[in-house]
């Protein structure tokens, strides 16, 4: 397992030991018996035997506060904090169509949402770790897989966001149900390498390109009328004769 760098979550400091007050709370005079929770993503790893790409983001769930859990019903945004990248070396010509050219990245990036994800997480005490398992197919968002594209091997900065239902016992031993906070997140780092090596092993070096169905059809029927035998060969036709095209209309401005 790769792990990511330490990370904190919201909302409180994840030092507090189990059955702590937490202080946010108890200014809220929230009940002593809700359970209040910290998270932090402790490892990343490709997850095994998939049918489709996928990473499992390793998630370590802490109780910080009130009484024991019964069950958690997790909703996870996943989203790439591009504000937050490493982009010294990446290929400014890829980012250029996600956000411009170089000197308007401090007010163009923008967050880049990967994945939602439901997790129902098993009854505990004080701590608990579950997989969060991340989609890499190839129709992930276009943004994201150009964003992994231009980054090469860097590290990726991950922003998780939760929200969901937490089952744990009231005063009187009855089930009673809490939200958690809409601010309780996580951070980590994910080496775009892992991502990389993922997608390359289940589709080789080739990338992805979706296409509508009509488009895909019209794409068809040009390779069976030309003999071409696959969809590259047609694809790469048309572009050959587009540039021909344009080659030819530039000349002719120039004469």
């Amino acid at each position: 397992m790769t792990a990511p760098q330490p990370t904190t979550s919201g909302p409180g400091p994840a030092e507090r030991g189990p059955g702590a007050p937490d202080a946010r709370a108890a200014a809220a005079g929230a009940r002593p018996d809700i359970p209040h929770l910290a998270f932090a993503v402790t490892g990343v790893r490709p997850l095994e035997h998939a049918a489709v790409p996928t990473l499992a983001l390793r998630l370590a769930l802490t109780r910080t506060g009130g009484g024991p859990v019964r069950s958690v019903l997790l909703t996870t945004a996943i989203r790439i904090d591009a504000a937050r990248g490493p982009h010294e070396h990446a290929d400014r010509a890829a980012l250029a169509p996600l956000f411009g050219q170089p000197e308007q990245w401090a007010t163009s990036m923008r967050p880049l949402t990967w994945a939602q994800l439901t997790t129902v997480v098993p009854a505990f005490d004080e701590r608990t770790q579950v997989d969060l398992p991340v989609p890499c197919t190839g129709d992930t968002e276009q943004a994201v897989r150009t964003y992994f594209r231009a980054v090469h091997d860097a590290d990726v900065p991950l922003e998780l966001l939760f929200t969901g239902t937490v089952f744990h016992a009231d005063g009187a031993g009855r089930l009673a149900t809490a939200r958690i906070p809409w601010d309780t997140e996580a951070t980590c780092r994910l080496p775009a390498a892992l991502w990389h090596g993922l997608t390359e092993r289940y589709y080789g070096p080739g990338r992805w390109l979706r296409l509508g169905g009509r488009t895909a059809e019209r794409l068809d029927a040009y390779g069976a009328a030309h003999g071409l035998l696959d969809a590259d060969r047609g694809v790469a036709a048309l572009l050959d004769a587009a540039a021909a095209s344009a080659e030819i209309e530039e000349a002719a401005w120039t004469r």
